[in-house]
């Protein structure tokens, strides 16, 4: 339909006359609205503070038949990560002098690939490109929060697998007490590599110590696990004492070592000292290689809990 010019005029005065209130005066205009609210934080977000507490367990051996007693743990109910009880890392291991942590590793860790899920943490590695890494993942570990020694550690999983998948239930030395890695030792409670591919249905238990990189050494051994340690939980435990460590799956013992050495003291260092939790899903590195086609991504590793225990005094 067509509109004449003077018709037109008049629709636009009479639009200009409604828009500024018609015969209102300045006092019945109404105030603008105000301006929404910020939108609450993001849950879920991972943030490190600055003076956690460092809590120390002195624990008791444990024997076959003691009585064990809980010393610390994380049930992993609550809404979020507790950052007295974790520190999450960031990075590509340069921050430590260690590009690809040292073992040309592929991934960039980020805080929030770590989350509390239906009583579960999950870790989460995906294929996706940051800070020039084309993976991400995330490890938390109890440094200067939480460390132990002696006693029994266990923790209850769900593992990833694939070629490429490292996941990791390990324990570092709270103080470098006999030198840097790994003087001071390693304990790894269990680590997988290409599960469900190259690397079959089996997890390690190993111990690293010796003298200072490179002149370090290792020893430990596999299991197979009963079930798909990618579709079943499973607890995986360590037994540790002063002159034998003892690695289990399911209650099944199926590791025992009681000879290791540190060039910087006598026996049982360094596994006489404090020790703190890790855990972890690295991509790539030397041990497994890296991903390939088959390799289908996002990957994740479920922890139902972790549990410490002291043993009878």
């Amino acid at each position: 339909m067509k509109t004449s010019k003077q018709h037109l005029v008049l629709i636009l005065m009479t639009f200009g006359l409604a828009a500024c209130g018609g015969g209102g005066g300045a006092g019945n205009n109404p105030s603008p609205p105000p301006p929404p609210p910020p939108p609450p934080p993001p849950t879920g977000d991972n943030v490190n503070i600055n003076n956690p507490t460092l809590v120390i367990a002195d624990n008791s051996a444990v024997s076959p038949g003691d009585t064990l007693t809980l010393v610390w743990s994380d049930e992993f109910d609550a809404a979020q990560l507790d950052p007295e009880s974790w520190f999450f890392e960031e990075g590509d291991g340069s921050q430590y002098g260690i590009p690809g942590w040292g073992n040309n590793e592929l991934q960039w860790y980020l805080p929030n690939s770590a989350q509390l899920e239906n009583g579960n943490l999950v870790i989460t590695a995906r294929n996706e490109v940051s800070n020039g890494r084309n993976y991400t993942s995330a490890r938390i570990n109890t440094r200067d929060r939480f460390a132990f020694r002696y006693g029994r550690i266990e923790a209850r999983m769900r593992l990833p697998g694939g070629q490429g998948i490292w996941p990791a239930f390990w324990l570092l030395p709270q103080d470098e007490v006999y030198g840097t890695w790994a003087a001071s030792g390693e304990i790894d409670i269990m680590e997988a590599i290409n599960l469900g591919a190259s690397g079959g249905n089996t997890v390690h238990g190993t111990l690293h110590y010796g003298g200072v990189w490179p002149n370090n050494v290792s020893t430990g051994s596999g299991y197979e696990v009963a079930t798909d340690a990618t579709t079943d939980f499973h607890v995986y435990a360590l037994e540790w004492d002063a002159s034998e460590m003892r690695w289990y799956v399911d209650g099944i013992l199926y590791a025992m070592q009681n000879n290791w050495s540190t060039t910087a003291a006598p026996f049982p260092a360094p596994f006489d000292e404090r020790f703190y939790i890790l855990l972890n899903v690295a991509v790539g590195g030397n041990w497994p290689g890296a991903p390939d086609a088959s390799t289908v991504f996002p990957v994740t590793v479920e922890v139902d809990y972790v549990r410490v225990y002291s043993g009878e005094p």
